[in-house]
């Protein structure tokens, strides 16, 4: 396991929540019940936190507004579309809504925006295969194929698990094309990171995300503070992104 993936493991609410009440336990039957006590408390009170709405608005949001979504018509024209493979919060169309579905589907409806705008006439897939033998490259291929976008205007790079090898591996197929200016697609929360990736990789790249998940729903009765299940669980996509910006500049990645 990678540091970034033991670190992101450890830090996730839920996670840390158990081990720390768990640690609790066991210094509170070994007498440190002071010790004991403090450790369970801040282990609900992590997991508290990051239950409430209020909590993803505020730390996610930040990374969202970095890159806001923008019309097509607002970008530049680029020599490449750049769509990178993966999920935040099961891409739900609104962090604390029910999940809609396909992992991919927003990332690359948005990509498929962009071509049909006239934006590039190149869409650059990256992602290897992470369940079965399909790679989320092909997949995403085959959805914007769908999508009327001709299988000669795609070019797929199937090797990447993380977003440091989507870039690396993408380089190298844009620098063999003679290509230097892309648009990026990638969800608006972890685009502050791919775009850092891509930039030290020497990609002159414009972020062009898929739009923001981390919204206040138009629902009745919705409340920033009330403790909310859904929130929680999505909240592993922002601890995530801060633990792997951090150990990404650790590794020199960005």
């Amino acid at each position: 396991m990678s540091l970034s993936s033991f670190l992101t493991n450890l830090v996730i609410p839920a996670n840390l929540c158990i081990a720390l009440l768990l640690l609790g336990a066991v210094f509170y039957i070994a007498r440190h019940r002071k010790t004991g006590f403090v450790l369970a408390t801040t282990g609900l009170c992590w997991a508290l936190f990051w239950s409430l709405p209020a909590s993803s608005l505020w730390a996610g949001g930040r990374l969202e507004q970095l890159h806001p979504w923008q019309p097509p018509a607002s970008l530049p024209k680029a020599q490449a579309i750049v769509v990178l493979g993966g999920s935040t919060a099961n891409s739900r169309a609104n962090w604390f809504q029910p999940s809609i579905g396909d992992s991919t589907v927003s990332r690359v409806e948005t990509a498929g925006v962009l071509y049909q705008a006239g934006r590039a006439p190149l869409i650059v897939l990256s992602g290897a295969a992470l369940d079965g033998n399909v790679s989320e490259a092909q997949m995403m291929a085959n959805r914007l194929e769908h999508q009327g976008v001709p299988g000669r205007a795609l070019l797929l790079e199937t090797r990447s698990f993380t977003t440091h090898e989507n870039a690396l591996y993408t380089a190298e197929l844009l620098h063999e094309r003679n290509i230097s200016h892309v648009l990026l697609v990638t969800s608006s929360l972890h685009m502050p990171r791919a775009m850092a990736v891509f930039l030290k990789q020497g990609i002159d790249v414009v972020a062009a995300p898929a739009p923001a998940q981390i919204t206040v729903p138009d629902e009745p009765g919705f409340s920033f503070w009330q403790p909310n299940m859904r929130a929680l669980s999505a909240s592993r996509s922002i601890v995530k992104e801060y633990v792997a910006l951090l150990v990404y500049w650790m590794r020199g990645w960005i």
